[in-house]
């Protein structure tokens, strides 16, 4: 991914990888889910979107930058390690 491409590039280029790989599909679906603020949906948007400030953390915690867009690759590996080892 070119650097600083931002989320709904993130977001569309997984997209098409699920589009061809329905097990990765429900994969992401699945981590997605788990992200989701509790009682998303009492709060517009009303969608189950996580926390801006959680999501900054753990990019800070992760890539040391909290404004960081996690590359593809990492994305899919957690989302498929996520599945086979804690059988979610």
């Amino acid at each position: 991914m070119p650097p600083r491409a931002g989320w709904p590039a993130l977001t569309a280029r997984l997209a098409m990888r699920a589009l061809v790989n329905p097990r990765l599909a429900l994969d992401l679906v699945r981590l997605a889910w788990s992200y989701r603020a509790r009682d998303w949906y009492r709060r517009a948007p009303f969608l189950p979107l996580p926390p801006r400030e959680y999501v900054r953390w753990r990019m800070f915690t992760a890539y040391g930058d909290s404004a960081a867009v996690p590359p593809l690759e990492d994305v899919v590996r957690f989302a498929r390690w996520r599945r086979e080892t804690m059988h979610l």
